[in-house]
């Protein structure tokens, strides 16, 4: 059974960093690309950031470029987003999740295209 588990939510002050988790178990968590998604009250899902399997290809939604980046360690199962001078738009709720993907095109990745997702963590950044 696959689980995908998120961590390091939390309430930060505007200009304020964060460093989200996740963990996957019960899937060759080398096998798939992974992403981190958010999703604010009343608005859709947004694909924030992807990596690869190998973490050597990265994508992230201009909004973000140069202020959050994305990592894993395959050998510990877990993703990682640090996300540095957040603003109070970006409260919401981050999701990880994974996908089988294996190509380099990250950006044409779709919501769709992620089969296991995570329960969330919160996110909240105040002014």
């Amino acid at each position: 059974q696959v689980q995908v588990v998120e961590s390091g939510g939390g309430l930060v002050q505007a200009g304020g960093s964060l460093r989200l988790s996740c963990t996957a178990s019960g899937l060759t968590f080398d096998d798939y690309a992974m992403g981190w998604f958010r999703q604010a009250p009343g608005k859709e899902r947004e694909g924030v950031s992807y990596i690869n399997w190998s973490g050597g290809s990265t994508y992230y939604v201009d909004s973000v470029k140069g202020r959050f980046t994305i990592s894993r360690d395959n050998a510990k199962n877990t993703l990682y987003l640090q996300m540095n001078s957040l603003k109070p738009r970006e409260t919401a709720m981050y999701y990880c999740a994974a996908t089988k993907y294996g190509g380099s095109w990250l950006f044409a990745l779709a919501t769709s295209d992620f089969g296991y997702w995570g329960q969330g963590t919160q996110v909240t950044v105040s002014s």
